[in-house]
C-alpha cells in the first residue's frame, strides 16, 4: 500500500455531473445537486435553527467529494451566523480526493458559491494522508479534513460533533464507507442529541445507527428519492478513558497568558488570537531572542521511510508551517537538495522515493541517490515571528509567574501556556529538558542570488546577498550559556565544504559572524504539546503502571496549564501546527491531529513512560 493517496478516475455526463469511475455513483444528482444538499442535510439536521444561540456549532461528514456540503453550509452559516463571535467547525473525512481541477469543474456548477469555492480550492489538498486544516476567521469557520481511509482516520480522529451529513455514495457502491463498525464510531465522536441527515433508508444503515445509540425515523426526501434519514443520538456511548490528558481543559479559555517571544509562543499566540482569544505574550529578554532569533531558518520536510506515528505527525508539521508561512513577509520558496550523508541515509532516502510520502509537486529524486525537496522554504525568523505576533500585546520585562492561581505579574487568566523553552523546568523539573547548543555562521554582502539551500546533516542557505550556514548541535549543562565557539565555527566550516566547496570559497570573502543559541529538548525528540498534567496525583492515579496493570482513568491535569516546548532544532516546523493544537485544547473545537500524534507529544507521556519503566 503507498502513502499516497489515489485520485478518482472522474467521467464526466454530458450535463456536467461528476461520476466516480471507481464507484460507479454520481457525486451529486444532475441540475439538483445544491438543492438536494439543503434539503437532505441542512434542512434535514434542522439549521439554521439549530445553532441559534451558540457560540459553537461542529458539524462532521463521510464522504467530502467536491466539497459542495461544506460550501452550501458556509453560505448558510454567513446568512445565519448566530453572533459575531461564534464559530462553526466542519470536520469531513475522505480517502480518495479529487484533484483541483476536477473539484473546480464540478462547482463551477453554482456561481452562487463560487467566493467560498475559490477560496477553497486555493488551499485544495493533495493526495497526503494527512489532517488538512482551513480557518476562516472573517466567517468564523474551521476545517479539519481528514484525508485516508476512513477506517484509519475516523478512530483516530478527535472531536465532538453536534450533527452528522452521512454521504459517502450509495451504500449499495461504497460498502466500506459504510460498514457496521463506523457507527459505534459515529455516536463516540457526537455529542448528547446530536442528529444525522443522509439520504439513504438503507436497513443495514438504520439497524446501524439504531444500534449505535441513535433514534432513526424516515422522512420525506427530495427528487427522484422518496425518502431519507434523519437520525438523534439518544444514548450516547461511555467516553473512552483520557489517559494522556488530550481534551485539555473542561471549559473555554479566553484570556490566556504566553510565556516566551519565539516561535512556540508566537505560533500559539496567532493560532489563538485568530480564533478569538484575547493574549498577551511575556518574556523577559526580547522577541526571538533565543534560538529563533537566527538571521535565515530552513523549513524542510524530516521524512522517515516508514509510515509511523513520527512520520506522519513530521509531514502534518511541514505542510501546516508551509501553509502558514506562505505569502508572509519573510518566507521564501525555494528547493533544497538533500544529499544522503552516509550509506544509512542512501538506503533510507532508496526507501523514500520507492514509496514517497509527498506528490512529486515535492518530492523528487536528483543525482547521487540525493532529494529535491520542491517548494521549501527560507525564512527570515524575525520578520516571521514579529508577523504572527502582529495585533498580539508583547510585555518585556520581568517576569512573575504564579501557576497555582495562573497569574503572571498580577494578572489573573484562564490559561497559561509555557512557551518558554528550558526556563520551563524551573517549574517542572520532572520534563528533563535537555539543553542543545546550535551555532550557525552568517555573513551579509555576497553577491546577491535567488533563495537557495543545500542540505546533509548540516545545511546551507543563501538568500539575496546573506549567507548562513550550520548548524551544531551540542549537549551542554542545564546552567550553561549560549557562547559561539572557534571548535564550533571549524565544525561548521568543515561541514559547509562538503556541502559546497564553491560556498566554503565564496564564505572566506566575507565577514563571518557566528550565533550560538541553546535549542530544549526531548530524549524521543518530539516535542511536548498539550496540558500539563499534576505530577503527584499521576503518581498516585496510575501508580498499577509500575506493575503492569493497564490505567483505568482520566489523566490529572493542572488546571488552564498547557505546555508547547522541546522543538529542539525544529522550531519552525513545529510551531504552527503547535498552535491549532493549543488553539483547539484552549478554546474548543475539533483538533486537527491524529490521536497517536497527540499521545506522541503529550506532556503527559513522560510521566507514564517513566512509570512503566520504574523510574518514578
Amino acid at each position: 500500500m503507498t502513502r499516497l493517496l489515489t485520485h478518482p478516475t472522474i467521467d464526466w455526463k454530458d450535463d456536467g455531473t461528476p461520476v466516480a469511475r471507481e464507484a460507479g455513483d454520481v457525486y451529486f444528482t444532475a441540475g439538483d445537486g445544491l438543492a438536494e444538499t439543503r434539503a437532505v442535510f441542512l434542512k434535514g439536521c434542522g439549521l439554521p435553527e439549530a445553532w441559534t444561540g451558540r457560540d459553537e456549532f461542529t458539524i462532521a461528514e463521510t464522504g467530502f467529494g467536491t466539497g459542495l456540503n461544506f460550501l452550501a453550509l458556509c453560505e448558510l452559516w454567513q446568512a445565519n451566523r448566530p453572533h459575531p463571535d461564534a464559530w462553526l467547525h466542519f470536520v469531513s473525512f475522505e480517502g480518495f480526493p479529487l484533484t483541483r481541477d476536477d473539484a473546480a469543474r464540478a462547482l463551477n456548477t453554482w456561481p452562487e458559491l463560487k467566493p467560498y469555492a475559490d477560496r477553497l480550492l486555493a488551499a485544495w489538498p493533495g493526495p497526503i494522508r494527512r489532517v488538512h486544516h482551513e480557518v476562516w476567521q472573517d466567517l468564523g469557520i474551521t476545517l479539519t479534513l481528514h484525508l485516508g481511509d476512513i477506517h484509519d482516520t475516523l478512530p483516530q480522529s478527535q472531536f465532538q460533533a453536534d450533527a452528522w451529513f452521512l454521504d459517502g455514495f450509495s451504500p449499495a457502491k461504497n460498502e466500506d464507507m459504510w460498514a457496521a463498525e463506523l457507527y459505534g464510531r459515529i455516536a463516540a465522536r457526537s455529542k448528547p442529541g446530536a442528529v444525522i441527515g443522509t439520504f439513504t433508508v438503507a436497513g443495514a444503515v438504520r439497524r446501524g445507527l439504531a444500534d449505535a445509540g441513535f433514534n432513526v425515523a424516515k422522512a420525506q426526501g427530495h427528487g427522484r428519492k422518496r425518502e431519507r434519514l434523519e437520525a438523534t443520538l439518544l444514548n450516547p456511548p461511555t467516553p473512552a478513558q483520557d489517559v494522556y490528558g488530550l481534551r485539555g481543559s473542561a471549559s473555554t479559555a479566553k484570556r490566556i497568558a504566553i510565556l516566551g517571544a519565539g516561535i512556540a509562543s508566537a505560533s500559539a499566540a496567532h493560532a489563538l488570537s485568530v480564533r478569538g482569544a484575547n493574549v498577551i505574550v511575556f518574556d523577559s529578554a526580547g522577541i526571538a531572542s533565543g534560538a529563533s532569533g537566527n538571521p535565515l531558518a530552513l523549513l524542510m520536510p524530516r521524512l522517515d521511510a516508514g509510515d509511523t506515528v513520527q512520520a506522519r505527525l513530521l509531514i502534518d508539521a511541514y505542510l501546516a508551517a508551509r501553509q502558514t508561512y506562505s505569502g508572509m513577509d519573510g518566507a521564501h520558496e525555494t528547493s533544497v537538495r538533500q544529499m544522503p550523508k552516509d550509506t544509512a541515509e542512501l538506503s533510507r532516502f532508496a526507501k523514500l522515493l520507492a514509496d514517497p510520502p509527498l506528490p512529486l509537486e515535492d518530492l523528487e529524486a536528483i543525482s547521487g541517490g540525493g532529494l529535491l525537496h520542491k517548494r521549501a522554504m527560507i525564512l527570515e525568523p524575525q520578520k516571521i515571528v514579529a508577523s504572527l505576533l502582529e495585533g498580539v500585546r508583547v510585555q518585556i520585562g520581568t517576569v512573575n509567574i504564579d501557576l497555582r492561581n495562573r497569574t503572571v505579574n498580577g494578572e489573573t487568566f484562564d490559561a497559561i501556556i509555557m512557551a518558554n523553552a528550558m526556563s520551563a523546568i524551573q517549574q517542572f523539573d520532572w520534563l528533563k529538558l535537555e539543553g542543545r547548543l546550535g551555532q550557525v555562521e552568517f555573513a551579509t554582502g555576497a553577491t546577491r542570488v535567488e533563495a537557495d539551500a543545500l542540505a546533509s546533516g548540516h545545511y546551507a542557505l543563501a538568500l539575496n546577498d546573506e549567507r548562513l550556514w550550520g548548524a551544531t548541535f551540542e549537549k551542554i549543562p542545564q546552567d550553561a550559556d549560549a557562547t559561539t565557539s572557534d571548535t564550533a565555527r571549524e565544525d561548521n566550516a568543515e561541514a559547509l565544504k562538503k556541502l559546497s566547496p564553491w560556498w566554503r570559497r565564496d564564505a572566506k570573502d566575507h565577514q563571518v559572524t557566528s550565533r550560538a543559541a541553546i535549542r530544549a529538548t526531548t530524549a524521543d525528540r518530539l516535542p511536548l504539546i498539550g496540558a500539563v498534567p499534576n505530577l503527584e496525583a499521576m503518581l498516585e492515579a496510575f501508580s498499577g503502571l509500575r506493575t503492569g496493570r493497564a490505567a483505568e482513568t482520566d489523566a490529572p491535569l493542572l488546571p488552564g496549564i498547557f505546555l508547547v516546548n522541546g522543538f529542539g532544532a525544529r522550531g519552525f516546523t513545529w510551531g504552527p501546527w503547535a498552535g491549532r493544537i493549543l488553539a483547539a485544547m484552549c478554546l474548543g473545537g475539533p483538533v486537527a491531529a491524529e490521536v497517536s500524534a497527540l499521545e506522541a507529544i503529550s506532556p503527559s507521556r513522560l510521566i507514564l513512560r517513566a512509570l512503566k519503566r520504574g523510574e518514578i
